[in-house]
């Protein structure tokens, strides 16, 4: 079994609500998980206005399937996000 993560922080700018934030973070969640069927969590910086963190998860028997789709949701959240995206990291774990 290969469990892979993907932790993505962003830096949120105009956002002056935790209820704006929610917006953004829930609507980045539901369009993810519909398209790869992952988990989805917003992880960290929960009550912060400036910063989003998401974590993504996924498990496969293949650690090139597991990094395949971890990039390809990395690549849509790229494209679909006009929030500027400030950390990206991945780990790919395997037994």
């Amino acid at each position: 079994m290969i469990i892979g993560t993907l932790t993505i922080e962003f830096r949120l700018h105009g956002i002056f609500s935790l209820k704006g934030k929610r917006q953004i973070a829930n609507s980045l969640k539901q369009k993810i998980k519909n398209k790869f069927n992952v988990a989805v969590a917003e992880i960290s910086h929960l009550d912060s206005l400036d910063f989003l963190t998401l974590g993504i998860v996924t498990v496969a028997n293949e650690t090139r399937r597991v990094e395949s789709l971890l990039n390809k949701a990395l690549a849509m959240i790229e494209a679909i996000t006009t929030e500027e995206i400030i950390d990206v990291q991945m780990e790919v774990f395997g037994a």
